[in-house]
């Protein structure tokens, strides 16, 4: 759907083609796990323009399919949690969670990578990184939901720890709450803009439509906020309660 219009690294050697895949010289076993994910975002352009809102859904069609097809559920997963880590450059969290599940990537990168059983994962480079030509919009919609859910169920507080400041926060919600009404609950508190998050807990991403109550966090443990800098928000952030 797109081009890759250029990755240079002078350690390795990887770099982009037409074709939108992203390769690195061949050496021995591509089942090789000494392999490590390229601390760097893939640069490329779409053939078509698109929004951020198109991106996004052309993304969760891509996650919400691919494990149908070929391959094992848990392993997308961890795909799907690393994608979104590299892409906010936490490089760390993303190879840990490659490596939790097994994963290994003979060419550094997402995009082609294997299990411990070498069944073959392919992940589209839209899933990766923003296209140069992305189309900004001039209101963005929220990423699954439009209105706010009614409170309803047991009040409760949910730890959060962001990413682009790794700080813990707490924040109140109900047990009805979708994640999407936390998200922009988080952000009224926090001056994060609600299409920036991505939360995980266990390694797994949490859709927007799953409510509180349905992802049993356990009273205490940390839900991971995954912010993406690149388009953060940069209207002032409240000040931070203590915990």
């Amino acid at each position: 759907m797109g081009g890759c219009i250029g990755i240079s690294r002078s350690h390795s050697g990887a770099v982009g083609n037409s074709s939108g895949t992203v390769t690195r010289p061949a050496s021995g076993n591509q089942h090789n796990k000494t392999y490590r994910l390229a601390h760097e975002i893939i640069r490329w352009k779409s053939d078509v323009p698109l929004t951020e809102g198109q991106l996004r859904s052309k993304r969760d069609e891509f996650w919400d399919t691919a494990p149908a097809f070929e391959g094992r559920k848990e392993i997308w997963d961890a795909l799907r949690a690393a994608a979104v880590a590299a892409e906010q450059r936490d490089y760390e969290m993303a190879q840990a969670i490659l490596d939790g599940a097994g994963v290994f990537v003979p060419n550094g990168y997402i995009t082609d990578c294997y299990d411990q059983l070498g069944h073959r994962y392919q992940v589209p480079i839209y899933c990766l990184s923003y296209p140069i030509n992305i189309v900004k919009e001039d209101g963005r919609d929220s990423p699954a939901i439009e209105s706010e859910p009614v409170e309803d169920g047991t009040e409760t507080v949910l730890k959060l720890r962001l990413s682009h400041n790794c700080s813990d926060i707490k924040l109140s919600v109900y047990s009805r709450d979708s994640i999407g009404a936390c998200k922009k609950k988080l952000q009224s508190q926090e001056g994060i803009e609600s299409s920036r998050q991505r939360w995980f807990y266990g390694g797994k991403l949490l859709g927007d439509k799953l409510h509180v109550e349905e992802a049993k966090i356990p009273p205490g443990y940390i839900v991971q906020v995954i912010v993406n800098l690149e388009n953060l928000s940069n209207s002032p952030t409240p000040s931070k309660k203590p915990l």
